[in-house]
């Protein structure tokens, strides 16, 4: 959805050139309630404001009650000066929203929105985001001067520009103070450095993830669960951290997505089904199917043989081995995929063979290759130029000029007369001599 300042009306989001606001998609709260009053009587007047296309979220207090839009720009107080935010929440979900982040109305440290932004305020605000990365490139590099172990991963002014925060990551503590003056005197404004971690920095820069979508954090997710290596056992995932890593260095959030899911799965499962004991051997258990309900066992005297039994046949084929009974053999038990008729096809891709196009194909180059050796060698013509030079030669043969039209044949003219030379008539006495001997 658009938001006020934008000219895309449609369901798509904020146009990339029209939105005064950066863009109204990231961590987006649509309002179920935005035309229902919280009573009859009084409006509930707490508002929640986001900043820097939602990555900072505050909840201010609407005094004078001001009629806002969703994704309107408002002034609010700061503790020194004011900032710029957009209008993301009003009405009862703030007052849920309030709740699940423990935030009560009554503190005295929520501060009121002051008015609504005009457009010197808001062009202000595009002036201070403009100058950001730049900024955040130069303090890299005097951070960089000064041997200290950190990296800044973002920078914010303040909506009136007067203050500049700078987020950075760092292992250890860092003893910044001497860094501060340097920024200080480099920016000409006040300077807080805020320290976050790797997955908030991530999740304030942005980025594409390995699934090919925009990351979760910097879109929807708010609350950074930890994420243990027991996701990972619990799913039956190879121990890869290049994959299971995401841009943050750290395990990827959605991990834990399905792990319900597959705990409530494994609870069908029988915990000692390591190995059973049959009158043919002993078979291991070599891999689990946890979704499908499937185990995969192999005899150790039979390589590459594998045998699908289900939970319900594996639960009592271990029943029988727990009642000093074997089972005969695992094939008994074991599950036959049904071969399914692919004699009809819905299209052409199936009727055709690719070793049957791969002899045509050979017959066919092979077919070339002997008509080729047994056409004779024939001397490339050349081809005639100009009408000049094919009357010149024309007169010298004494035979008349061709026409440019008919190429090939004022070549065959030329190749006649030219490599063939004229036959002399013999002499009559000649001739008659040879008839009287």
């Amino acid at each position: 959805m658009g938001c006020s300042s934008c000219g895309t009306n449609g369901g798509g989001g904020c146009s990339s050139g029209g939105c005064s606001s950066g863009g109204c998609n990231r961590h987006d709260v649509y309002d179920w309630f935005s035309n229902l009053p919280l009573s009859f009587n009084e409006n509930f007047n707490m508002v929640e404001v986001s900043f820097k296309n939602g990555s900072r979220k505050g909840f201010y207090r609407n005094a004078d009650l001001f009629d806002f839009s969703k994704g309107e720009l408002i002034v609010v107080e700061a503790a020194q000066g004011y900032d710029i935010g957009e209008m993301n929440l009003q009405g009862e979900l703030v007052k849920l929203q309030m709740k699940k982040k423990k935030v009560s109305e009554r503190e005295d440290t929520i501060r009121n929105i002051i008015r609504i932004a005009d457009q010197a305020d808001i062009d202000l605000l595009l002036d201070c985001r403009n100058k950001e990365k730049e900024i955040m490139v130069r303090a890299r590099a005097i951070a960089r001067t000064l041997k200290l172990e950190m990296k800044i991963g973002d920078v914010e002014f303040q909506g009136d520009g007067k203050k500049l925060t700078i987020y950075y990551t760092a292992d250890d503590r860092v003893d910044f103070r001497e860094l501060v003056k340097v920024y200080a005197r480099e920016f000409k404004v006040k300077i807080e450095m805020r320290q976050i971690g790797s997955r908030q920095e991530a999740a304030r820069i942005g980025g594409i993830g390995s699934c090919g979508r925009e990351l979760c954090c910097s879109t929807w997710l708010n609350d950074f669960k930890s994420v243990s290596t027991n996701a990972i056992r619990y799913q039956n995932l190879a121990i890869n951290t290049e994959k299971l890593s995401g841009l943050c260095g750290r395990l990827k959030c959605c991990l834990n997505f399905e792990l319900d899911t597959y705990n409530d799965a494994l609870k069908n499962f029988p915990k000692h089904s390591d190995k059973i004991a049959t009158d043919e051997g002993i078979a291991y258990l070599k891999k689990t199917e946890i979704l499908k309900q499937l185990l995969w066992y192999e005899y150790e005297d039979k390589r590459g043989v594998f045998y699908k039994l289900s939970v319900e046949d594996a639960k009592e084929l271990l029943w029988m081995n727990k009642n000093n009974q074997k089972p005969q053999s695992l094939e008994n038990y074991a599950l036959v995929e049904e071969v399914k008729d692919e004699s009809k096809h819905d299209d052409l891709v199936g009727q055709i063979s690719l070793a049957t196009l791969e002899e045509k194909d050979r017959k066919k180059r092979n077919k070339k290759h002997h008509s080729k050796e047994r056409q004779p060698y024939s001397k490339p013509q050349q081809k005639a130029s100009t009408s000049q030079t094919q009357a010149q030669k024309a007169d010298e043969n004494n035979a008349p000029p061709q026409q440019t039209g008919n190429k090939q044949g004022a070549q065959q003219h030329h190749k006649k007369h030219h490599h063939k030379k004229p036959l002399h008539k013999p002499n009559n006495n000649n001739q008659s001599d040879k008839k009287d001997s």
